[in-house]
């Protein structure tokens, strides 16, 4: 029964990834998209997770300073700090940094939201006068949380190795011009839309997984509270799966130039 349950659930989570971005595209080639509730949206994610992902880049770009610093010093390989640093912070860093933060904040903001109006019977008053919830509701939400999420990883990027240079320099003797040479010679444009489209799969992947679960909430303020545990939990989880899928997609494809 549990199987069958979480078997159907999951298909309702697809068909709602399938009907959200169609009817998105279709308002907007047609005119229709809610702008004013998207830029809202937009607004109000960017609110709660800019300073998080300020507070995250900077320890993670000192974390991954010291660790690749002590490394490539054992080895002699000072030099290559910048491009390891970097090339750890654009491909895998930053994109998880954005999905942790909108699979948190975000996904719990949105699921609260849709969860209590579910809960009010506000999503059943829309859909008796003929209002689709998942094109006012749902869809700009989905666009929102795809436009921000390269936004933050974009932030965290250069957060992360502003702070990454500072300690490599300052505190392990790096030359500053070989950190930022090493950085060029290594990361390209390539690695940074990489990982703009992860961010933005992961944005998509947590608002879908979020929407669906504040629309399906049922049992009042409790059952609002698992509904936004439950988004949380797999949205975050998704985001790892998908994660680890695309990097070996990547790899396979599209693998690590040594110069």
């Amino acid at each position: 029964m549990a199987v069958a349950q979480s078997v159907q659930g999951f298909g309702r989570t697809v068909r709602l990834g399938v009907r959200t971005p169609v009817i998105a595209a279709g308002d907007l080639i047609s005119g229709r998209f809610p702008i004013r509730e998207a830029i809202v949206q937009m607004w109000f994610l960017l609110s709660i997770t800019v300073l998080p992902a300020l507070l995250m880049a900077i320890p993670f770009g000192v974390i991954v300073a010291v660790q690749i610093g002590g490394l490539t010093s054992n080895l002699g390989a000072s030099s290559m700090a910048g491009a390891v640093g970097g090339m750890g912070v654009i491909q895998q860093g930053a994109p998880m940094a954005a999905a942790l933060l909108l699979g948190g904040a975000g996904a719990s903001a949105i699921t609260a939201d849709l969860g209590a109006r579910t809960v009010r019977e506000e999503i059943d008053a829309m859909r008796t006068l003929g209002i689709d919830p998942t094109r006012r509701l749902v869809a700009p939400r989905m666009v929102a949380m795809v436009v921000v999420a390269p936004v933050l990883s974009i932030l965290i990027i250069v957060i992360a190795v502003c702070a990454s240079f500072i300690v490599a320099v300052l505190g392990q003797g790096v030359v500053a011009g070989s950190y930022w040479q090493s950085f060029g010679t290594y990361a390209s444009t390539t690695d940074l839309w990489i990982c703009l489209l992860k961010s933005m799969i992961f944005g998509f992947v947590v608002v879908v997984i979020a929407s669906r679960r504040g629309l399906e909430a049922a049992g009042g303020a409790r059952g609002v509270a698992d509904a936004v545990n439950a988004a949380v939990v797999l949205g975050i989880v998704a985001s790892m799966v998908l994660n680890v899928i695309i990097t070996q997609i990547t790899a396979l494809f599209i693998p690590v130039q040594v110069i």
